[in-house]
């Protein structure tokens, strides 16, 4: 199977990596204008273009995936469908081309799979389960933080996609977390939302954001998203007469409380997972490989995708009605 990776930034890399450990005999291709990205691609074994169209005129792939800036992906997913590749992305976090893109795939009978690795995290699935198993009403309190400058260490918060108000980062936090909390929960009905910044930085948009929502089944939730928080933090509590759960956002975290014993009992969702200790304790890799497997089963026909640009249309309309209140 030959596969081009376009972007090999942290995430064009990561997903390189774990289709080799998922498909030894996958041939990898790479474009990046960037000369220092294109050699440590090349260190990995990676064929590298610096030009999306002169890697299409060299090979034929099976697949693409694109891994660049949210607001490159529009232009570049049209190029890939117009070559009649099977395309996996990572957030778009806006909705610019979506439904000339649905409809060219579509007519070209192409995949056009997007990325919501949440939905594949092991601790949202038991979550899932467990709040659509209890015919009780819940609410629901979830905090998620983490400090910009910490997000790409190696480089200003200034200079990658976080730095743009269309994509910011409290922005992306929404495009990460909404999916699986609607999934879980169903449709938003109303918010109400209370945003400021309350530190120095150097960005246009809120750096803080409480959002209460009420979805249509009577759920209430209560969101809040910052992007000031010196520990990346990831706090998550759903209770009801009679469930209680709690996240602290990495697998060795997740509990429910045993009202009988009066304490948390953890819950092991994992057997093993893997972990990249360059990223927070958070990060798991085990979801971004059930996600790419995902992608391979849908191109195989064996599965549905678990999200797509259908539904990440509602999610950002949601997301324009949260930066507009």
């Amino acid at each position: 199977m030959k596969v081009l990776i376009v972007g090999m930034g942290s995430m064009g890399k990561r997903r390189a990596r774990l289709l080799k450990g998922m498909m030894p005999d996958v041939q990898l291709f790479g474009v990046d204008a960037s000369p220092q990205r294109c050699e440590e691609a090349q260190a990995l074994g990676i064929c590298m273009f610096s030009d999306l169209h002169a890697a299409l005129a060299q090979e034929n792939y099976d697949a693409a995936l694109v891994c660049t800036a949210p607001l490159t992906h529009a232009g570049i997913i049209d190029a890939l469908l117009d070559a009649d590749l099977n395309v996996f992305t990572e957030l778009n976090l806006v909705s610019d081309g979506y439904e000339a893109l649905m409809k060219k795939a579509a007519d070209k009978n192409l995949v056009l799979f997007l990325s919501s690795t949440m939905l594949y995290r092991a601790e949202t699935q038991y979550i899932k389960q467990k709040v659509q198993a209890f015919d009780k009403p819940v609410n629901y309190l979830y905090h998620i933080g983490q400090y910009l400058p910490d997000w790409h260490p190696w480089e200003s918060y200034k200079n990658f996609f976080v730095g743009d108000k269309r994509t910011g980062g409290v922005r992306e936090i929404f495009g990460i977390d909404l999916p699986w909390l609607i999934d879980t929960f169903g449709e938003v009905e109303r918010i109400h939302v209370e945003k400021d910044s309350i530190s120095t930085l150097e960005i246009d948009y809120p750096d803080s954001c409480f959002v209460t929502l009420r979805h249509k089944n009577g759920v209430k939730g209560f969101l809040a998203v910052d992007v000031v928080s010196p520990k990346a933090v990831r706090n998550f509590e759903v209770y009801g007469e009679g469930l209680h759960l709690f996240w602290e956002g990495n697998p060795k975290a997740l509990y429910r409380y045993d009202a009988q014993q009066k304490q948390k009992l953890s819950v092991d969702t994992y057997t093993a997972f893997e972990h990249d200790e360059r990223y927070s304790d958070n990060i798991v890799e085990n979801a971004y490989v059930d996600e790419l497997q995902n992608f391979l089963d849908v191109l195989a026909g064996k599965a549905q995708p678990r999200w797509s640009f259908e539904k990440d249309l509602g999610v950002i309309a949601l997301m324009e009605k949260i930066e507009e209140a």
